[in-house]
């Protein structure tokens, strides 16, 4: 028998048309438990996808690529090392900024916050802030002028708005007769800007950078410099070149290492989902056995009947094999289907489920941001479906060999 008609038997026994439609409903089944479970893969780890790109955009479009800090807190030759830093090759832009924590009062509401001061033309060159003000401009802050930018969550915290004033506490004390005091400074409210990511909208405020200097006594010294670099994966290279042009000692980072447990923290979860979610397939897969097996008890009168006119046991296998990985193809091409058609829309439809009950699925207190945005990767597509269409052509190996196993002459007795 030729390799067609094996095809053709195989597709003919995928619907049975007579007798019994019990087996066809069995195989339509299979096809939906698989497609379901391919269709989940798909859409989870478009999630974690990208989840991980959003987040990632944001990280580095609120903070620097690289940042080198002095050794002490402090670097004092700052306006030379900017120099040398923006002579050296991969490197975009440099800013010099002032970090220290500090309290925000308003009335009976406090706050925590970490205070960065900046030049606003520089730091406008290093990150995003600028292009996600939603109230204010970032080159209000003057030197002089004791102005503040603040995270849209950190100004609903202290119930405050554009023109309103915050009273900034410094850590640092200071000694007066009373005892050592907190160093303090009343500020205006000049802008509020919305990062998208509640780490930073809670978290943050912007001020001048002589500001800062003055409130925390460091003179003409900064905390460190804020690199942009033209290749954000080899951030780590650049700053640590940059980091030994210079003659001091400095702590040099990159956006991996200061965020590193978010995105280990992903990569795991990733790898956990797919292994799980597998296990979903595998049931789906496993549920072709069961199929297999029924069309083999159902058909066992038409394979003893080839068998006598001549049919070998590998023919046998093959029509079953055929049959079986049809089923798998099938279930598994509907399930990417189904999986990049609702992952290209989760946004759209969790929006639609959080206006039907009223509530908020994703919230940004919890999960860092509040949407849920998806990235369908090929090779995640091309990973899933080589894994499913494996796990099919495992499942039909038995049953395809029973029936290649059954004496013609038992079957035909009683047929």
């Amino acid at each position: 028998m030729s390799e067609s008609v094996e095809w053709m038997i195989a597709r003919r026994y995928l619907s049975s048309r007579h007798r019994n439609r019990f087996v066809s409903f069995i195989s339509g089944i299979s096809m939906g438990g698989l497609a379901l479970g391919v269709a989940a893969l798909v859409v989870v780890l478009s999630v974690i996808n990208g989840f991980e790109r959003e987040l990632r955009a944001r990280i580095l479009d609120t903070t620097a690529h690289a940042t080198l800090i002095g050794f002490n807190g402090t670097m004092k030759d700052w306006r030379h090392s900017t120099a040398v830093a923006e002579s050296l090759p991969g490197v975009a832009a440099v800013a010099p900024f002032i970090e220290d924590k500090g309290m925000l009062v308003n009335g009976k509401s406090i706050a925590g916050a970490v205070i960065r001061g900046v030049l606003p033309d520089a730091e406008s060159r290093v990150d995003g802030i600028a292009t996600r003000m939603t109230s204010g401009r970032l080159d209000e802050l003057a030197s002089g002028s004791y102005r503040i930018i603040l995270g849209r969550a950190l100004a609903e915290a202290l119930h405050v708005r554009v023109g309103d004033r915050v009273v900034l506490m410094s850590p640092q004390a200071v000694l007066t007769p009373l005892g050592a005091l907190p160093r303090m400074r009343r500020f205006a409210v000049s802008g509020i800007f919305n990062a998208g990511m509640y780490e930073y909208d809670r978290g943050l405020a912007l001020v001048h950078l002589e500001d800062l200097a003055r409130l925390t006594r460091k003179g003409d010294a900064v905390t460190g410099l804020r690199l942009k670099v033209e290749d954000i994966y080899a951030a780590r290279a650049t700053v640590y070149g940059v980091a030994r042009k210079l003659e001091n000692i400095y702590y040099a980072s990159d956006w991996t290492q200061t965020h590193q447990n978010f995105f280990r923290s992903i990569t795991l979860t990733k790898t956990i989902m797919f292994v799980v979610l597998s296990l979903v397939v595998f049931v789906g897969a496993f549920n072709i056995v069961s199929t297999l097996v029924m069309v083999v008890k159902e058909k066992q009168g038409d394979v003893a009947i080839l068998r006598t006119l001549g049919s070998s046991p590998r023919s046998v296998m093959q029509i079953f094999i055929y049959q079986g990985a049809a089923i798998g193809f099938i279930g598994t091409l509907v399930g990417i289907g189904l999986g990049v058609a609702i992952a290209v829309n989760t946004e759209r439809l969790v929006h639609g489920l959080e206006r039907l009950l009223g509530t908020t699925l994703v919230d940004a207190s919890v999960y860092f941001i509040g949407d849920l945005p998806a990235q369908v990767e090929w090779s995640d597509l091309a990973r899933i479906a080589l894994v499913a269409l494996g796990l099919c052509c495992l499942a039909t190996l038995y049953p395809a060999w029973r029936a290649s196993r059954n004496p013609p002459a038992e079957a035909l007795r009683h047929e």
